[in-house]
């Protein structure tokens, strides 16, 4: 059970950020971030998850049973991550690309200290047992204050695990597999990454973050693992008995010239490649929320929206359904996973040629950080424009991806994946 107390402050993002500077004496941390974007779905403007009462990490096999059975078990708030790899354990796959960074499959945990921040009001809950802690930890957080560390400890060497000429070869054998009809599309991803490197793992967040102020910002850490997120994108959250996706496909970089950037953005609106992309997500999506969905039920709200962001524009669908009160949250999810904007269509073939094609396990990339609620809704981003760090390796690593279709021109692919790069390239670069 959880004490629940009501705060206001006056200046709530100062308390957000010695809130997460708190944070990080912590071994289990999940922090979700809206940055104040205008969204028409949000519980939260913000939400702290530290200390593990209970949690649970495991491999693919069986992931989703165990998850299930651990939420049930638990009845309570749960934080974590999904890994791209529970592909494995909902479909005959496999993933025997290179991992440098070691992640567990899946990860969540129960928290014994919780914040939810909306409006200058924190919502404290913390397990009973714990409750008494609660006066001197608010103390603490208005003492934290920034160390003002450089984000670096050393220069950092960003390698490329697929060189140029290698990317358009690959690029050009998926489109050897669309004209022959085994696929429509596909989510190519490569991975930028430094070895021997230390970095601040709080810093490095707080200036990629800065960077984008994007709606589905987290910050994860595991350990000695490290998730420093920027996502633009919601992949699924369930309120009630809705069930809300957000698929972004379409992307067109900003200018700092109005006229320009406005430009750019009707560009994005009118290109047909980009269009055929996102609408085939949106069917995708589609059949995957109808699996759960009342009849009848399933509804596209926005299609091939333009959003804008810090770093560039892009094309969101909104895709809803109704689900019945005994369908389980996480039956929900292992309906619809992976997210189809990180995979493809047909989405079991596409995953099988991304695995060949790809020289690197995804892991925690484009997979999915979040939450379940004790009442049963949940709320996870997709995990891109994103670092991961292992302090233990030494080991930074990010990746990009682009959908690639019959209209696909390698060339332009490869500098749309540097666009999706330069945030994380320019905060780990400085």
């Amino acid at each position: 059970m959880r004490t629940k107390h009501i705060h206001t402050f006056e200046d709530i993002e100062n308390f957000k950020n010695q809130l997460l500077i708190w944070a990080q004496q912590f071994d289990d941390v999940v922090w979700l971030d809206s940055n104040n974007y205008e969204q028409n779905y949000s519980s939260y403007d913000a939400i702290l998850a530290v200390d593990a009462f209970t949690g649970i990490q495991t491999d693919y096999f069986q992931g989703f049973a165990k998850l299930k059975e651990y939420y049930t078990s638990t009845n309570d708030w749960i934080f974590g991550y999904l890994t791209y790899d529970l592909k494995n354990d909902v479909e005959d796959l496999k993933s025997e690309n290179h991992d440098a960074l070691g992640f567990p499959d899946l990860y969540f945990f129960q928290p014994k200290k919780l914040f939810l921040l909306k409006g200058n009001q924190v919502e404290v809950q913390y397990l009973n047992y714990v409750d008494d802690e609660l006066e001197a930890d608010l103390k603490g957080i208005r003492h934290c204050e920034d160390e003002g560390r450089g984000n670096l400890s050393n220069e950092i060497k960003i390698k490329l695990r697929i060189h140029k000429d290698e990317y358009f070869e690959k690029v050009n054998t998926m489109l050897e597999h669309i004209h022959r009809g085994d696929i429509y599309e596909a989510n190519f991803c490569q991975e930028f990454f430094a070895e021997n490197t230390s970095i601040n793992p709080l810093e490095t967040y707080k200036k990629l973050n800065t960077i984008s102020k994007p709606p589905f910002a987290s910050f994860v850490k595991l350990q000695d693992k490290y998730a420093l997120c920027a996502s633009p994108e919601r992949y699924i959250k369930k309120e009630d008995d809705m069930i809300i996706s957000q698929p972004i496909k379409g992307t067109a970089k900003r200018s700092e010239i109005v006229v320009e950037d406005n430009q750019l953005k009707t560009d994005l609106l009118k290109d047909e490649k980009e269009r055929s992309e996102n609408i085939m997500i949106v069917d995708l999506v589609r059949n995957d929320l109808s699996k759960t969905a009342l009849k009848g039920s399933v509804k596209v709200e926005e299609l091939c929206k333009i959003y804008t962001f810090d770093q560039v524009h892009q094309m969101i669908s909104t895709v809803t359904s109704k689900v019945a009160k005994e369908t389980h949250p996480v039956d929900i999810i292992k309906s619809t996973f992976p997210m189809g904007s990180m995979t493809g269509a047909p989405k079991i073939s596409a995953m099988k040629i991304i695995e060949h094609l790809e020289e690197t396990k995804r892991g925690v990339y484009s997979g999915a950080i979040g939450y379940f609620s004790p009442k049963g809704d949940f709320d996870f981003n997709v995990v891109i424009r994103s670092i991961l760090y292992n302090t233990t390796k030494k080991y930074v690593s990010y990746s990009v991806g682009g959908a690639i279709t019959s209209k696909s021109v390698p060339l332009k692919e490869y500098e749309e994946c540097l666009v999706k790069a330069k945030a994380m390239r320019e905060v780990l670069e400085n």
